[in-house]
C-alpha cells in the first residue's frame, strides 16, 4: 500500500557511542494512561541513559517493588552488554577483535558470538546493505559523540570501501572465536547491538514475573502484554516535524517496534541532508528513505532489518519485508510517500501527512 502526501509539490515540480540507527519514536501516544485499576495496578516507569541513548522501562503492575527489582537488572544487564559490544570500551570484545584483524582469531563471549552470527544472516538477506565491518568508515564519516559535519574526501572513503565485506568475517562457534580476515576491517554493532540487549531485558523481565511492559532504547522498542484494559498505542515519528510528533499509530502487544530515519544525527549542506545511515556499495548515506519502522517478534532483528530496508531504498526495501516471514513495516521514502506493507494495511492508523522538508 502506498499513500502520496506530497501532490501539492508535484504539482509545480514536474539517514554508540550511540547505535548506528538511532531514532526517536513516541510512545503511549492515545490518550492519558488509565486509572489504577481494582487491584492496584499502575504505570511504573524508570529511566536512564545506557548504549549512547535513553532506556525507558514501563511496567503495569500493581508491585512497584518487584518492577524496580526487575528493572535493575535491565540496567545491569544493558552495562554487561555495553562492556562486550562497544568499540568504544577499552579491552571489549569488539576491540580486541579489530585489533587483531588480519593476524590471528580472538576469543569472544557467547552474547558477541551470537550478535555477529544474527549480523551475518541479515548481510545475507539485504545483499550486504546491512554490514558490521562498516567500521572502517567510522572516523570519515563521525556521527557518533564525535559529530563533526564533515563530508569527508571521496577519495578515502573509495580506498576504504574494500575492507568492507562481512564475508570476511569468521564466527566459529566451536572454538568461541571470532576472526577478521584482512587488516584494517573493523566491526561495528552500533546497527544490532542494541535490539540484541532489548531481547535480553524482554527476557529478564519475564523470568521476574513482569507480563505487561514497555522497553525502549533509542530506536528499538518492545512491548509485553497490556497498559491496563488495552494494547500499547505506539506513534511513528514525523521524519520532518517537531520532535514526538506521529504521523502514524499503532496498538501492538507481545511485539517489538523499531525505526531506523535520517533525522536524530545529521546535518545539512548545500540543500542535502547528510546522516549516519551509509550505503556502502557508494559509501555515502543513503538517499531512498527517511524512515522504515518494522514490526516483529525480535528487537535484534528488527534493529539491523530496519537498516537493510532503509538502505535497499522504498521499493526495494518493502519487497523485502513482504517476502520475509514474520516482519512488517512502514516506509516514508525520500519523495515523502508513505508505503505500508500487507500485514500492516488494516491495523495502522494515518495521523496525519509527514512533514515534507530536505
Amino acid at each position: 500500500m502506498l499513500v502520496s502526501y506530497q501532490m501539492a509539490r508535484d504539482l509545480h515540480v514536474p539517514s554508540w557511542p550511540a547505535a548506528a540507527a538511532v531514532v526517536a519514536l513516541t510512545a503511549g501516544c492515545g490518550p492519558a494512561a488509565p486509572p489504577p485499576s481494582r487491584g492496584g495496578a499502575r504505570t511504573v516507569e524508570r529511566v536512564r541513559s545506557a548504549m549512547g541513548s535513553e532506556l525507558r522501562l514501563t511496567a503495569w503492575t500493581a508491585d512497584e517493588a518487584a518492577a524496580d527489582a526487575a528493572f535493575e537488572k535491565v540496567f545491569a544487564e544493558f552495562e554487561r552488554l555495553e562492556a562486550l559490544l562497544s568499540v568504544w570500551r577499552e579491552g571489549s570484545d569488539i576491540q580486541r577483535l579489530n585489533q587483531a584483524a588480519g593476524d590471528h582469531p580472538v576469543p569472544v563471549s557467547a552474547d558477541v558470538r551470537e550478535v555477529l552470527t544474527i549480523a551475518q544472516q541479515v548481510s545475507e538477506w539485504t545483499d550486504g546493505r546491512f554490514d558490521v565491518t562498516f567500521g572502517v568508515l567510522t572516523d570519515l564519516w563521525r556521527f557518533d559523540h564525535d559529530q563533526d559535519d564533515h563530508i569527508p574526501d571521496p577519495g578515502e572513503v573509495k580506498r576504504r570501501l574494500p575492507l568492507v565485506n562481512y564475508r570476511d568475517l569468521e564466527v566459529q562457534a566451536p572454538g568461541g572465536t571470532a576472526f577478521l580476515r584482512r587488516k584494517g576491517m573493523k566491526v561495528n554493532l552500533g546497527g544490532i547491538g542494541k535490539g540484541y540487549a532489548v531481547d535480553r531485558a524482554v527476557s529478564l523481565l519475564r523470568r521476574s514475573g513482569l507480563r505487561d511492559f514497555m522497553i525502549q532504547a533509542g530506536g528499538d522498542l518492545y512491548v509485553a502484554g497490556r497498559k491496563g484494559d488495552r494494547a500499547w498505542r505506539l506513534g511513528i515519528q514525523d521524519p520532518r516535524g517537531p520532535a514526538n510528533r506521529s504521523f502514524a499509530s499503532i496498538e501492538l502487544s507481545d511485539a517489538t517496534f523499531s525505526t531506523s530515519g535520517d533525522y536524530e544525527r545529521s546535518f545539512l549542506k548545500d540543500g542535502r541532508r547528510y546522516h549516519h545511515i551509509i550505503d556502502l556499495s557508494v559509501g555515502e548515506p543513503a538517499r531512498g528513505c527517511r524512515s522504515v519502522t518494522l514490526v516483529t517478534d525480535r528487537a535484534v532483528i528488527a534493529d539491523a532489518l530496519a537498516k537493510g530496508v532503509f538502505i535497499l531504498g522504498p521499493t526495494a526495501g518493502m519487497a523485502l519485508i513482504e517476502r520475509t516471514p514474520g516482519v512488517q513495516g512502514v516506509i516514508v521514502s525520500a519523495r515523502n510517500e508513505v508505503l505500508i506493507s500487507s500485514g500492516l494495511k488494516e491495523r495502522l492508523t494515518l495521523l496525519a501527512p509527514p512533514t515534507d522538508a530536505p
